[in-house]
């Protein structure tokens, strides 16, 4: 790559799963493991159904324009993609094209990748129903129509991407984007998130602007994880780069090619020359709908606070380090529990310290996710406070933790349960410090003789003694002044 660069560009389809009913009709918007269960007849494209637009979709969309800083269009159309595939029931797609213009157009979004800022130019974003699933095996295919009419975000890119990890950076960011906003959870696990990923390489040097300078252009269609975008980037750019070598570049035609999980390469599908004319015209059945200023300032204005808005409010508000504060905002989960535990009262910075370390690490080495857990954020606020208040220690909280993380049972009950309450009552921790002083006279001659530090080793008797419940500052504190007295 020392003497080209590459031009990516991402097309990423994300459905809307914050809606109650699909776009187009009155089924559940829901993610079912049940094939066939979340379906209407217009969803099967029954003769004499007619689509209903969606209002919250279309507020949704537009949330998600706006975030971008698109342009929005001052009236809605809805149009037909006409195409015939098994999954896709009515031999058309409602969809939307750039004339007349989409739900969202010519905005740009700054991410961060290494640390660096980078800015991508948005060329259109545009809602449409999505596709049924198709389930391949080899007694044949099988086609599932849940998805069939779920309303899906498709955002187009320019190639303003550079590298593998540019583009999953620019992914990631977004995913966090929509979930957020409260637009969609964005799982790639339930099929939620797909991308179409577009390669070429440019000489170094060349004018970027220049769509004369670019190289061939390889679209790879349906990736459908983040790892998977990321591989299919690097294989690509490595294909191209051996075509350069072989001098073959130039005569490569412009095509399509689909990404191979288990070969780890990208496979020829069809020539552009060969693409699909849909012969897009605007959906009879849906009237344009005027988007007023009235209504598009109402959704700007519900826009939530998103990732570095929260992380910004975290360093600056709660003095948290930005490594911290970047790990706690990673996901909207980690952050909701975060600021609902600082809201009962817990401290910021030992709120942060137990959710990125002991939280996120025990459900990394369980392999949970936050639903998995029985662990409030109330609970957690109850055991800062234990701490906080010399009630436990802080080893006795780590035990603490891990039993109230699965068993739903509150810290209270299990301190109370192991009786593990510290003993923080000054006269009784007097009389156990003069106990060991007496046991060990030995010790006091060797810290009259300058060996101040056997303070720690009777502290660690009075701890014994206690069995580990005397509150361990005060201890120290107390022999510290005791032996003194002798």
């Amino acid at each position: 790559m020392d003497n080209y660069i590459a031009l990516i560009g991402l097309e990423m389809h994300c459905e809307i799963s914050e809606t109650n009913t699909k776009v187009f009709s009155s089924a559940e918007n829901s993610y079912k493991e049940d094939a066939n269960t979340n379906v209407r007849p217009v969803d099967m494209g029954f003769p004499g159904t007619l689509p209903v637009v969606n209002k919250e979709a279309v507020r949704l969309a537009l949330m998600a324009s706006m975030i971008l800083k698109c342009t929005q269009p001052e009236y809605l159309y809805f149009e037909r993609k006409n195409y015939y595939y098994p999954d896709l029931p009515k031999g058309f797609q409602i969809t939307q094209e750039t004339k007349p213009a989409p739900i969202g157009s010519y905005g740009s979004l700054t991410f961060e990748c290494h640390g660096e800022e980078k800015t991508v130019r948005i060329n259109n974003l545009h809602l449409e129903e999505d596709a049924a699933s198709s389930d391949h095996s080899p007694e044949g295919t099988r086609i599932n129509y849940n998805r069939a009419g779920v309303p899906l975000l498709e955002l187009v890119t320019e190639p303003d991407l550079h590298s593998a990890d540019e583009a999953v950076a620019f992914l990631e960011t977004m995913r966090s984007i929509y979930q957020y906003a409260g637009i969609s959870e964005a799982d790639s696990k339930k099929g939620q998130i797909r991308c179409d990923v577009n390669v070429s390489l440019m000489e170094k040097g060349k004018d970027m602007k220049d769509p004369k300078n670019w190289g061939t252009k390889i679209e790879i269609k349906n990736v459908n994880s983040f790892g998977g975008v990321r591989d299919a980037i690097n294989y690509e750019i490595e294909r191209q780069l051996e075509l350069i070598e072989d001098g073959k570049y130039d005569e490569m035609e412009q095509q399509t090619r689909r990404w191979d999980e288990e070969t780890g390469t990208t496979k020829f599908m069809r020539s552009k020359v060969d693409a699909i004319d849909y012969k897009y015209f605007v959906e009879p059945n849906i009237p344009k709908i005027k988007l007023s200023k009235a209504w598009l300032d109402e959704i700007k204005a519900q826009i939530p606070r998103l990732a570095n808005e929260r992380k910004e409010a975290y360093i600056n508000d709660y003095g948290i380090s930005e490594y911290d504060a970047t790990i706690l905002v990673k996901e909207k989960a980690y952050a909701d529990f975060y600021e609902e535990t600082i809201s009962l009262g817990a401290d910021p910075k030992a709120a942060s310290n137990w959710i990125t370390t002991n939280l996120l690490g025990s459900l990394n080495k369980l392999e949970l996710t936050m639903d998995d857990i029985t662990l409030t954020p109330d609970m957690l606020a109850e055991l800062i406070d234990l701490i906080s208040s010399g009630k436990i220690s802080s080893k006795q909280a780590k035990d603490v933790f891990a039993d109230v993380l699965t068993s739903g049972k509150t810290p209270k009950e299990v301190v109370k349960e192991k009786g593990m309450e510290q003993m923080s009552d000054a006269g009784e921790i007097v009389k156990i410090a003069n106990e060991v002083l007496d046991e060990n006279p030995d010790v006091i001659e060797q810290y009259k003789k300058g060996r101040t530090n056997v303070v720690d080793y009777l502290t660690g008797q009075i701890m014994k003694k206690t069995k580990g419940t005397a509150n361990p500052g005060l201890a120290r504190q107390t022999m510290a002044e005791e032996i003194e007295k002798r």
